[in-house]
């Protein structure tokens, strides 16, 4: 694989993705899982971009905060230079409110001096314009017109419209190299407050202006290789993520190191960048954070996962879809702690907290599925029988004040660990992997909402010592779940649902308050599976065991997964087969959505 050389306005250790990326061997993981389209829709460069746009005459280029808006403006403008026509660039940005007015408008929405969390912001992208500046904003006539930047189709000149998309890893590499501002500003905030700023403020109303024009976008442009921009036709993307709502796809994942990560995904996937202490996370599917990759002749261009739920989040989700219309409501990721250290003392809030507090619409409730382990590996889970809450209050007080160390073990419980377990963490459940384990986080969606209690004394990789949220998660957590009880109902015992001459199907009970559910395959052969159509639930699957896994769907076609991939099968698919390539026992790991009438009051949202 190439390697790029990652560029000034980019910090991170981890590879810009290439131009073009064959797949990889059976068994390999992929880090770049693109989905095929027709050959010719994709093309690569500002010149294609410049072809499109002179052809166009009169040119509108929204697209999302995180674009290098300047740079991208500079180059197409070079690059139609050839054409010998008058062009005229008028930036969008010039008709926003200025920024006092926007400060003002967000300010209650920004958590005052919390350094993580806000309230997500309730109206649209409309609300930062001035609606007169837009009205003043007009094409010159005789000349190529080009009005670009984060909300231009606001303005509402009629011509083709171009759409610029950039993918979260990168926003978020970008704010750490203070290259690109959030929306208002001239100058970059720090990458901790841009990345609260981001999430509670900028990505809301960009998502929901992008949802507006999916219909209408004529080009779709992925401009996270600045200098190399990809460009496809908008009825190839809309019939592209068409075809994966109805058929099995899977996210790209990305990468990040952490202060207790540890080394099995590094191990396990050398062709991620070695040059980092470790690995703690991988975004296997966050959806507010992933991309779907399509390719043709070769070429990789990403779009946002949103945009398959803007598409058809029917078809994705089924029955729950007028529950969680456009929110992707199940999320994978892995947490490494082999060799590295143990995760924070932590907990989630309750659902009518983080609904009153930061605006969401449901909680992070999680399990942890032990994908690998150490020998005598454990995961801090619910409370010692003889805990006393003021105590345990004061202790982690103190210990934050004076940087003396807790004694854990004395207030939290401990549960030793095997591979294929499942620890079951429903919101205000005090918990913690333990070092030595590669853990598969199968949780709700939302991702950012860990209230920290403990964490062992550490800085962060900047230096800086790390959050803690001491009062809110004493404002959510349950005293009740400890001793015994977390023995019986807190840690999955499976039951076999189904069995064959050449496979099973095993139930990992979830708690009650979990609206998702899960079951283990194990076969040697092949399994048919049914998502229920619209009224079932799409499916949400990791390969745990074995080298590869075959998924044919309906119409036939057969896609190979691999090893610790994830991957997914929306509702509308209807029925597919697991199939195992070579005879050798497969065991995968499915989640998916509980029926409508189990679900717990308050856990998924009305239906909208």
């Amino acid at each position: 694989m190439t390697r790029i050389t990652p560029p000034a306005w980019r910090k991170t250790s981890q590879y810009l993705m290439p131009v073009s990326h064959a797949p990889t061997a059976p068994g390999a993981y992929d880090i770049y899982p693109a989905h095929p389209l027709p050959s010719g829709a994709i093309r690569v460069g500002f010149a294609a971009l410049a072809e499109t746009v002179a052809q166009a005459g009169t040119v509108v280029i929204d697209g999302y905060p995180g674009v290098l808006w300047e740079h991208f403006a500079a180059q197409l403008k070079a690059a139609l230079g050839s054409y010998g026509q008058a062009v005229v660039f008028s930036n969008v940005k010039d008709a926003m409110l200025p920024g006092e007015q926007i400060e003002a408008l967000i300010a209650p929405y920004l958590g005052g001096d919390d350094p993580l969390f806000g309230y997500r912001y309730p109206g649209g992208l409309a609300d930062f314009f001035d609606p007169e500046r837009l009205a003043d904003l007009l094409p010159a006539p005789d000349a190529i017109n080009v009005l670009y930047g984060c909300g231009a189709a606001l303005a509402g000149w009629k011509g083709a419209l171009i759409y610029v998309d950039v993918p979260k890893n990168e926003i978020q590499f970008r704010a750490r190299s203070l290259s690109v501002a959030n929306l208002g500003l001239d100058e970059a905030l720090p990458p901790k407050p841009a990345y609260k700023r981001s999430y509670f403020i900028d990505w809301v109303v960009a998502n929901r202006h992008k949802a507006a024009l999916l219909p209408a976008i004529d080009w779709m442009v992925d401009e996270q290789r600045a200098d190399e921009p990809a460009i496809m036709p908008g009825e190839a993307l809309r019939q592209g993520l068409e075809q994966l709502t109805r058929s099995v796809f899977r996210a790209r994942p990305w990468f990040e190191p952490g202060p207790w990560g540890g080394q099995w995904i590094k191990s396990q996937m050398p062709q991620l960048a070695q040059e980092v202490p470790n690995y703690a996370w991988s975004f296997e599917l966050i959806s507010p954070e992933n991309g779907l990759l399509f390719a043709s002749d070769g070429a990789l261009l990403e779009v946002s996962f949103d945009m398959l739920m803007y598409q058809d989040h029917h078809a994705v989700l089924g029955q729950c879809a007028p529950n969680f219309q456009y929110e992707f409501p199940i999320r994978y990721d892995f947490l490494d702690t082999v060799d590295g250290g143990n995760l924070s003392v932590q907990c989630h809030p309750r659902p009518e907290y983080i609904r009153r507090n930061f605006g969401e619409t449901f909680t992070q409730d999680e399990c942890y599925y032990i994908l690998d382990c150490v020998p005598g590996a454990r995961v801090y889970l619910g409370f010692q029988e003889n805990i006393v809450p003021q105590e345990f209050k004061s202790v982690l007080l103190e210990s934050a004040q004076t940087a003396k160390p807790v004694e854990i073990e004395r207030f939290v419980n401990a549960v030793e660990v095997e591979k294929h377990d499942l620890l079951l963490i429903p919101n205000g459940t005090i918990h913690g992997a333990g070092i030595g384990n590669l853990v598969l986080e199968i949780s709700a969606t939302p991702y950012i909402f860990t209230f920290k209690m403990y964490d062992w004394l550490r800085l962060d990789l900047d230096g800086k010592p790390r959050s803690l949220n001491i009062e809110r998660a004493f404002q959510n957590l349950y005293f009740d779940r400890r001793g015994e009880r977390i023995h019986k109902e807190f840690v999955s015992h499976p039951t076999l649902l189904e069995q064959g001459a050449d496979y099973c199907i095993l139930h990992l009970p979830t708690h009650p308050h979990h609206f998702y559910d899960v079951h283990r395959l194990e076969f040697s052969g092949a399994v048919a599976v049914e998502t229920g159509g619209l009224d079932g639930s799409c499916h949400v699957l990791s390969l745990v065991e074995g080298k590869t896994v075959l998924v044919e769907t309906a119409d036939g076609t057969q896609t190979r997964f691999n090893y610790a991939e994830t991957f997914v099968i929306p509702a509308a698919a209807g029925r597919y087969r697991l199939i195992s390539e070579d005879g050798s026992l497969i065991k995968v790991v499915k989640t998916f959505v509980k029926p409508r009438e189990t679900w717990e009051p308050g856990s998924v949202p009305d239906a909208r």
